[in-house]
């Protein structure tokens, strides 16, 4: 029979998605260690596999020699509903796999079946690694031990390449953020020269003034730099500094304004929601306050049942702006795409957050929850 989809799967594909595994080609470390579980299980055919929405996808596999199946045939759609580990020893006695056409074949038919969960921190599974045989068995203890090890160790392959991934995006954003202060503080710069030389400014205005600046600057992307050294940190604390910091490199037509609630969370997680933050805080800026426009923007923390929700506004031009503000959208590019976005997405995905955005004429919004489990645990 076909499995039923996972309790959680809109969230468990967006997961699988965020991995950026599928279709990509194979490579030896998971080959080898495919081929060391058939060694160690003694069994002919060992997979990874991926449980796509519509389809089974093996990022390695011996004894198959496919890169993919229907899910309708696919017993790892219904091992990634269940315990961590599952032996079906004979699959033709198994109410699961009873009726698979690929178990019921006469010659070459699938009879045996043991895997475990691909699982990263979220807890929503991503597939397995398993191995099949074409009688039925049963693995020793040592087998079963040795196949756990592999397990964990594809999930640790598979969290460095995304580890490394949103390294070297959020490098890059960093880099960006800096070039763009950098280009803020010259503004400044400037703007504070031509006063002097008009005569409304003093030097030692001028020269505190940028040194404010850049200090407000250098200050924001140490925040943002935070280790993420595993000990809690007060949230509103950091909040509380984070937005002080914004607040100075701010435009004067820009304020912001921080309501925030007591909360202990993970530096890791403080650090995710400080590039949140500040991204929103600069796109409001950017897109949300074009040209000369005022505008003000809400940063609020507070509890939701489990979750903790950073709520993010702006009063400024929305995706679906009136007509009367037509011509400031005119050209403008979505907030919801590009490398900000990818950040965005990239920081909460590495606590387990999920995010929601809203627009409207009256402004724009993104709402970031944070599952307690992520927070201090």
């Amino acid at each position: 029979m076909s499995a039923q989809p996972h309790p959680l799967q809109r969230q468990r594909i967006a997961t699988l998605q965020r991995y950026e595994i599928l279709d990509t080609p194979r490579e030896q470390d998971f080959d080898e260690i495919v081929e060391l579980a058939s060694k160690i299980c003694e069994t002919p055919i060992s997979v990874i596999n991926m449980i796509d929405e519509h389809r089974q996808w093996f990022k390695a596999e011996v004894g198959l020699g496919t890169r993919e199946t229907p899910l309708p045939t696919s017993i790892c759609s219904h091992v990634i509903l269940e315990s961590d580990y599952v032996e079906i020893p004979d699959t033709l006695q198994d109410p699961r796999t009873a009726d698979n056409e690929l178990c019921l074949a006469p010659e070459g038919g699938l009879r045996f079946y043991a895997g475990y969960l691909l699982k990263p921190k979220n807890g929503l599974p991503l597939g397995t690694l398993c191995v099949l045989d074409h009688k039925p068995r049963r693995l020793t203890e040592f087998q079963k031990e040795a196949l756990g090890i592999l397990a964990r160790r594809v999930m640790r392959e598979l969290d460095l390449k995304l580890a490394l991934r949103e390294h070297e995006i959020l490098r890059n954003e960093m880099d960006h953020r800096v070039k763009n202060s950098l280009q803020t503080v010259a503004s400044y710069v400037r703007v504070y020269t031509n006063q002097f030389k008009k005569g409304e400014m003093d030097a030692a205005t001028v020269l505190n003034s940028v040194a404010s600046k850049i200090e407000a600057v250098s200050a924001l992307h140490g925040a943002l730099h935070k280790s993420a050294d595993g000990q809690v940190v007060p949230l509103d604390g950091y909040l509380e500094d984070l937005v002080e910091y914004l607040r100075d490199s701010l435009p004067e037509r820009v304020s912001i304004e921080l309501r925030t609630a007591k909360a202990e969370v993970k530096s890791e997680v403080a650090g995710a929601v400080g590039i949140i933050v500040s991204e929103f805080v600069a796109n409001s800026v950017k897109h949300g306050f074009p040209g000369h426009r005022e505008g003000h923007v809400t940063i609020e923390a507070q509890g939701s049942g489990d979750d903790l929700v950073i709520r993010c506004a702006d009063n400024g031009i929305g995706e679906n702006a009136d007509q009367s503000s037509q011509k400031e959208v005119a050209g403008r590019k979505p907030r919801n795409t590009g490398l900000g976005t990818r950040i965005v997405e990239s920081a909460a995905s590495r606590i387990g957050a999920t995010i929601v955005r809203s627009s409207s004429s009256e402004g724009y919004t993104l709402e970031l929850a944070i599952p307690a489990h992520a927070r201090t645990h």
